[in-house]
């Protein structure tokens, strides 16, 4: 039997199959929406969000090392420059690497597969240095292993051609290429640049592909040209290092000055140290003596001391003064000389160093003129220089002054000063009475200088400085051979607990050449000599005379001993002494 549908049913089913349809087709139109409403989120309302996330993965802000300022010394040598150099870096949150590949790199590196891996660890960081500074065969070395998300930076690094003999002067830069020590630290304001960065696009293993943007330029630092002579300076090292070695002496330091401008032409220290090479220094061997060390300088101050007295009108250099036999008391103590002497002129007391004769003339003075003319000399004056922490040495305050404290530091105890302040203090004598300041970096004229002590007191002195070099003087040993020459000596007994050691000594010796018109100021301190002597005279005077007679040949500068005023007219007792 034939079954025949009723048409209801038919018209039923396509209205089903229409309602489908209209269902599926709006439910499309709201998934379009809602993408299209999400696109507009994530790409217009969201945007700077989702950027951040994309530079997250794909790029990063890599830091442009500024080149550093060159040095060079007066005549232009090269004293430090920074080279490029390579060093090695990763983000270690992206980079994969194998236990083999740690292995290889830890032996290119030279570090230890622990150390590398202690790098690696640091995921808080997204730049981090595995090691720096490499020398350009171990960076291609690294290039070869082709590890990826390793990448190199490239960086710059001090090198010092002049070595351990310039290093206490110079100092040193760090891994970043900043002044650590010496004039790398103190003139870092000019010689350091300002480091850039720049954005760079990453591929999917941390590789760099792309320099997107550079956001700041670096700019390089200023070169600076110091007053330094390494010709001076190499002559000064190797003599000073010698007669520490003969000497037998704990250290030395000798600072050498251009007798007009004050600029520094040698500064040296032994031991010194080789900047190129810090491995296992230690912060003592770090000291430039000459300018951070403060010591108690000796006879070496009664120039000055004595000039002040000249200054006032009541002494001339052929006034006499009774030594009392070398022995003299002062409240509940004693005074002493080397060499007993009976009267001497002012001009014997500095020839002879006689401490009682500087002592009686000294005490004459009142104390506010005494203090007022040391103060004007530099002592107790923090210096201004460059040179980081430079010594400024102790002048008391003369309210609170005994009788004895006056009276000794006329012959340079109980005052204390760097041998830089004590090189400084001798242009007075070279200058007419003017105080010159102190240079590290190359002058490019004379500069006026203070009026401490008038033109007829220190040119004075400077006659009478003359003679002791001179066979009846304390140091016939400093004498030039071809240059008229002038200076003191200085032999201190160490302060040690309160008091003085009995056997620790610091020889010293200032001085300059030629007398007729002086160029070179050289002042030398050796710490501790025990081969036997001790006396400034002996010991440091044969190394002025080395460095001076040296210094002199090579700045061409002419002979004048046909020109050296005659030896001063002896009055009173004159008696030959020992060098001290």
């Amino acid at each position: 039997m034939q079954r025949i549908e009723h048409p209801s049913g038919h018209l039923l089913s396509l209205h089903l199959k229409q309602w489908r349809s209209t269902l599926i087709l709006v439910l499309i139109l709201l998934w379009l929406i809602m993408m299209a409403g999400r696109a507009v989120y994530l790409q217009v309302l969201h945007q700077t969000f989702l950027q951040r996330k994309g530079d997250a993965l794909t790029s990063r802000v890599v830091p442009l090392p500024a080149h550093r300022g060159m040095v060079s010394d007066r005549n232009g040598e090269i004293l430090a420059v920074s080279t490029p150099v390579e060093s090695v870096w990763c983000n270690p949150s992206n980079i994969q690497m194998t236990t083999a590949q740690r292995d290889q790199l830890a032996s290119v590196l030279q570090m230890t597969p622990r150390q590398v891996s202690a790098r690696l660890a640091d995921t808080e960081h997204e730049f981090v240095f595995i090691k720096r500074h490499l020398p350009p065969d171990q960076a291609e070395d690294v290039t070869k292993l082709n590890i990826p998300g390793l990448s190199l930076q490239r960086e710059y690094r001090r090198y010092y051609p002049s070595g351990e003999s310039l290093g206490a002067v110079l100092g040193f830069t760090g891994a970043d290429d900043n002044g650590q020590e010496g004039l790398e630290l103190g003139l870092d304001n000019s010689l350091a640049g300002r480091p850039g960065s720049q954005r760079v696009l990453l591929d999917r293993h941390g590789n760099i592909i792309e320099d997107v943007q550079s956001i700041q330029t670096p700019k390089p630092g200023q070169d600076v040209q110091l007053s330094i002579d390494m010709r001076l300076q190499y002559i000064a090292y190797r003599a000073l290092k010698a007669a520490v070695i003969a000497n037998k002496a704990r250290a030395g330091a000798l600072v050498m000055l251009d007798a007009k401008t004050g600029e520094v032409l040698a500064m040296v220290n032994a031991p010194s140290y080789n900047p190129n090479n810090l491995t296992g220094l230690k912060p003592a061997q770090m000291r430039n003596r000459a300018v951070t060390d403060a010591y108690e300088p000796g006879s070496v101050m009664k120039p000055v001391a004595l000039t002040a007295a000249l200054d006032t009108g009541k002494y001339r250099p052929d006034s006499t003064i009774d030594t009392t036999g070398g022995k003299w008391q002062v409240g509940k103590y004693w005074i002493h000389d080397a060499h007993p002497e009976g009267v001497l002129t002012v001009s014997q007391i500095i020839e002879k160093s006689s401490n009682v004769g500087a002592s009686k003339i000294i005490l004459t003075l009142a104390p506010p003129y005494f203090w007022q003319k040391l103060h004007d000399a530099g002592f107790g004056v923090p210096p201004e220089n460059v040179f980081p922490g430079s010594a400024r040495g102790t002048l008391r305050p003369w309210q609170h002054w005994e009788p004895i404290d006056q009276a000794t530091m006329s012959y340079g105890n109980g005052v204390s000063v760097s041998l830089l302040q004590m090189a400084r203090a001798y242009t007075v004598f070279t200058n007419h009475g003017l105080l010159k300041p102190i240079s590290f970096v190359k002058s490019t004229g004379i500069p006026a200088g203070d009026q401490v002590f008038s033109a007829q007191s220190a040119d004075e002195m400077k006659t009478m400085l003359t003679n002791v070099v001179t066979a009846d003087g304390t140091a016939p040993l400093a004498n030039l051979d071809d240059y008229s020459t002038a200076g003191k000596t200085g032999t201190a007994h160490k302060p040690d607990h309160g008091g003085y050691a009995s056997n620790r000594y610091i020889a010293s010796f200032v001085g300059f050449a030629p007398v007729s018109d002086p160029k070179l100021i050289v002042a030398i301190m050796i710490d501790e000599p025990s081969a036997g002597q001790y006396y400034g005279g002996v010991v440091a005077g044969p190394l002025f005379h080395s460095v001076m007679e040296d210094s002199l040949h090579l700045l061409h500068v002419p002979p004048d001993k046909a020109l050296a005023p005659p030896e001063s007219t002896k009055t009173g007792v004159t008696v030959a002494v020992g060098a001290r």
